[in-house]
């Protein structure tokens, strides 16, 4: 066999389901067909997750599945992650994100760079009971993530933050942030540290809840440190060391959001599919036409390769092998994808599709972020580039 033929042969063998994992998929799309998608239009409506939900992401261990067993965890990997995050999206991505976030960005930070101390006092509660949150953006610090002004001062016995963050996904839900913070802004992204805040320190506040396009049932939200109190303790990494926890994370929770753009490509594809057999004009379902055919049949093609771009991207994080520049790949296609899809979904659906009585408005809503956070289009093409022409 080729040398070619090989790596084409052990890329397919990455995307492929075992047994184990299709079981697994069958029990989240049970949970989102089952209880997630009878409350969506009034979690849209109310612009907040039905708490029930929530409390039943927990008892499912949907928000511990990487998590080790010995911290309350299923002990399991990131392809298992992306999976539920694609068919909770295919639902409703608001509930996917909130998962997403506490998955791939929380819990992966506290497993990497957490002391053994810091992982048995927090990955338990966030196992059972506490949401996490990831607090990294703010106003004048977006794609130039090191440009943060949130300053941390060292108070002998205790960390002072002070300053605010943006756009945090699962501000309102959460009890359990990353927070980063600059403790010597001299020394630029060198002095940027990441600390654990419980909602109940001192010092510290959630602001305003964000009127949002899409995923409007997730909450986004200001936070703002007022000379926030830290224990010492409560550094996740090394000092000085929080741009790696940074930048690794966001790595990994890249794949999150190309899986839960999949999941929203495929909600929106299946809507169409259903509606243009339901349909009829000039006599006969709209689906008999070749043009409908065909449109459809483009969506499901991109959707495969979407879909195959994001296994592959968790299939090599699993495995223990560089995945940066396709989980970058995956990012950047997958929310391409999902925007496409949703938007033709609309067209196919016709005068309904524009309106809010039908599901596939929605989808192009939600899936019009997934350009934007963790990193945007333009930065993943900055991140593939630069691999390229290093020859990576």
């Amino acid at each position: 066999m080729s040398t070619a033929a090989g790596m084409a042969l052990s890329n397919a063998a990455l995307t492929t389901l075992t047994e184990e994992e299709e079981l697994f998929r069958a029990s989240v799309r049970e949970f989102a067909e089952g209880e997630v998608r009878p409350r969506v239009e009034a979690m849209e409506h109310a612009a907040k997750l039905d708490p029930e939900l929530i409390k039943q992401c927990f008892e499912l261990g949907l928000m511990a599945i990487e998590s080790p067993e010995e911290h309350g965890g299923a002990g399991s990997t990131i392809f298992n992650a992306i999976v539920a995050i694609e068919e909770l999206a295919r639902v409703d991505a608001s509930i996917s994100v909130f998962v997403d976030v506490h998955n791939t960005l929380v819990t992966n930070a506290f497993m990497k760079w957490g002391s053994d101390e810091l992982k048995a006092k927090y990955m338990p509660q966030l196992a059972s009971s506490r949401v996490g949150a990831y607090a990294l953006s703010e106003a004048g610090s977006g794609s130039d993530a090191f440009a943060l002004a949130t300053k941390a001062a060292d108070k002998g016995d205790h960390w002072e933050l002070n300053g605010q963050k943006l756009w945090i996904t699962n501000g309102n839900e959460a009890e359990i942030f990353i927070v980063f913070a600059n403790i010597n802004p001299e020394a630029g992204y060198k002095g940027i540290t990441a600390f654990i805040v419980e909602k109940g320190f001192e010092g510290f506040t959630v602001g305003k809840k964000e009127d949002k396009l899409g995923i409007r049932a997730s909450s986004t939200t200001e936070l703002i440190f007022d000379g926030c109190k830290v224990p010492k303790e409560n550094v996740l990494g090394e000092v000085g060391k929080g741009y790696k926890v940074s930048i690794e994370t966001l790595n990994e929770g890249r794949i999150g959001i190309a899986a839960q753009m999949v999941g929203i490509a495929q909600g929106a594809y299946e809507a169409a599919l259903k509606y243009t057999a339901e349909r009829e004009q000039f006599g006969q379902a709209i689906n008999s036409f070749q043009a409908v055919q065909f449109q459809l049949a483009e969506m499901a093609v991109e959707i495969e390769a979407a879909r195959l771009l994001t296994y592959n991207a968790a299939r090599l994080k699993d495995a223990g092998r560089s995945f940066l520049k396709e989980a970058a790949i995956a990012k950047l296609y997958t929310s391409r994808v999902a925007e496409k899809v949703s938007s033709k979904a609309i067209e196919l659906f016709g005068g309904y599709g524009y309106v809010k009585d039908y599901p596939v408005e929605k989808f192009w809503r939600d899936s019009k972020i997934g350009s934007i956070y963790e990193g945007t289009s333009n930065m993943q093409l900055q991140t593939i580039a630069k691999l390229i022409m290093s020859g990576k």
